[in-house]
């Protein structure tokens, strides 16, 4: 085994070591970090409903009905009326016929993936996808192959090289280091000429892509796609959910561990989601004013020379190559007042380190103004200097 210690070193030697902020505030714009009030980009409370006054009031009129914990698994005692009517409500929104809710977004994949396949199962992912859906596949020992990101000229080749195994198709919705999204139709097509099951996270799209809100699939043919979503992003709230066919949603009760085995979510959560759900719905000046500050953000970048990505969702990064060049930038931002955090590897690729911006419909201009001034000089910095050596 090796020593501990040393590999510690040798993480902070080379920048690669974590490290935590404490928040001290409510999760909102300008939180409390580390005991100063900074203005926030990094946030994945896109529609800004995790401090809303209606999803709070929710969730504490359910906690002085029902209690605080849910007190066992879904399959005991712990499936409330609260988790029902999520489930339904969910399952109208999305249009699909059943939805299921799971504790964290990392258990639906893990209990989706594993329920669903096994040592048989060409399992193919796309070389970006989240770590949960490739933990999973490693889970479900199925025969997982990777193609290059949103290559499905590479996919389809792949698809044809499995001949009659069966066949599994894995993707991200939304990328969440990249901001990319998946080639939705094409996936779909693919999966329907090869026999092909799909699966897609939306963890960062549903709530925020579509004039519904309903993601990366809103308007696009997808009764047959079995599609993973989080509460704990757009919702604002905690917990997760799968949506696909009764016989999936039916197979995943009877075998994903990852929700047999665990306590279910307390009915207080399932209530702030469905209010949550509610504003999601009723609100779509949220993804409209989201909408806006991207496109004024990538305006603004391009004209003071900020390097951006392809990216046109809230997830906007900064790739600026070795991991010493990103904290140096971000530690820059902080001493402005700003919370943008660097991205590292094994996160990322080598030498694609980056910062990591996203943006809330609470942002407004002036905020967007800041960022952009103090950003555009740092990277302009980061650049005139020389890279120190790994270590320095």
């Amino acid at each position: 085994m090796k020593e501990l210690a040393t590999e510690l070193d040798r993480l902070r030697g080379e920048n690669l070591l974590r490290t935590r902020t404490l928040l001290s505030s409510a999760q909102q714009i300008e939180p409390v970090i580390n005991g100063h009030k900074v203005l926030s980009f990094c946030s994945n409370d896109y529609l800004g409903l995790a401090n809303h006054p209606r999803v709070i009031d929710a969730y504490v009129h359910a906690a002085k009905r029902f209690g605080v914990g849910s007190g066992a698994s879904h399959l005991i005692t712990g499936h409330h009326e609260s988790h029902h009517a999520l489930e339904e409500e969910l399952s109208e929104f999305l249009g699909c016929e059943r939805t299921l809710l799971f504790s964290t977004g990392y258990m639906a994949n893990l209990g989706l993936i594993s329920a669903l396949t096994d040592r048989e199962t060409c399992l193919f992912e796309d070389r970006l996808n989240h770590a949960s859906l490739i933990d999973a596949a490693v889970l479900a020992r199925a025969r997982l192959k990777r193609y290059a990101h949103r290559d499905t000229h590479a996919l389809a080749q792949a698809l044809k090289a499995a001949g009659e195994a069966d066949k599994f198709i894995a993707s991200d919705g939304v990328f969440s280091m990249d901001g990319t999204v998946a080639p939705v139709d094409a996936l779909q097509d693919l999966a329907q000429a090869h026999d092909a099951r799909l699966v897609l996270d939306d963890a960062h799209g549903i709530g925020v892509l579509g004039a519904q809100g309903k993601g990366c699939t809103e308007g696009r043919h997808a009764v047959d796609t079995v599609l993973v979503g989080t509460l704990g992003k757009a919702f604002g709230v905690f917990g997760a959910f799968v949506g696909a066919r009764t016989e999936v949603i039916e197979w995943c009760v009877q075998r994903a561990r990852s929700y047999i085995y665990t306590t279910a979510l307390p009915a207080s959560v399932a209530e702030a989601a469905r209010t949550a759900l509610h504003l999601i719905i009723e609100e779509a000046w949220r993804r409209e004013t989201l909408r806006e500050h991207v496109e004024y953000f990538r305006d603004c970048a391009t004209q003071t020379g900020i390097p951006l990505t392809d990216s046109e969702t809230p997830i906007q990064p900064v790739v600026l190559g070795e991991a010493t060049a990103a904290l140096k930038v971000s530690r820059e931002l902080l001493d402005e007042g700003l919370l943008v955090q660097a991205i590292r590897p094994p996160t990322v690729p080598k030498d694609q380190a980056r910062l990591r911006i996203t943006f809330c419909a609470t942002h407004n201009r002036t905020h967007i103004d800041r960022l952009v001034e103090c950003l555009a000089r740092s990277c302009a910095e980061s650049a005139a200097r020389p890279q120190p050596a790994v270590g320095d």
